[in-house]
């Protein structure tokens, strides 16, 4: 048996993007509840060499929109990373949603072999679309979403495992 690339991919990532904003519903649901100032909760990290909150939904649309605008052979939209509310999270996971959403599955079914590379600074990383989706993008993903989670539970934010997993 084959795997679709795509169904490993898209689906998967507006999934998850669309439960991580249902998460951010009821994590604005508690701010507005408890009064409390939405700035922290955004500026919220685990540890002080973690990212904080907003830079975890930041990676995590990052890593969705990039894996599958490489393996569709588009270009990567590029977003300022200048959200500050949970709102403009929302706005970023929606956006990201609507920009994967437009790449079909003849796009990127047949990716498993492509080459991808991935720059940082003067570093090369070389993938084939598989290992790249499978073995770096998804975990990626799914780390930084899981680290969001994490942020808003350790901060009183009621959500459970259904939320994380929605109804996939």
């Amino acid at each position: 048996m084959t795997i679709s690339m795509y169904q490993a991919s898209v689906p998967r990532f507006v999934n998850i993007l669309g439960n991580l904003s249902n998460i951010l519903d009821k994590a604005q649901a508690h701010v507005d509840a408890k009064k409390l100032d939405t700035a922290t909760l955004a500026t919220y990290r685990l540890f002080p060499d973690m990212l904080p909150m907003t830079t975890q939904v930041q990676l995590a649309c990052d890593a969705a929109k990039g894996v599958v605008a490489r393996l569709a052979g588009v270009e990567i939209p590029v977003y300022e990373d200048n959200e500050k509310t949970l709102a403009e999270l929302k706005a970023r996971i929606a956006k990201t949603i609507a920009f994967i959403q437009t790449v079909t599955p003849g796009q990127i079914d047949g990716t498993e072999d492509k080459e991808i590379v991935i720059k940082r600074g003067d570093k090369e990383t070389r993938y084939k679309g598989m290992q790249f989706l499978l073995g770096h993008a998804l975990p990626n993903f799914y780390f930084h979403v899981t680290t969001t989670y994490n942020i808003l539970r350790h901060n009183g934010i009621e959500i459970g495992k259904r939320d994380y997993l929605g109804n996939p």
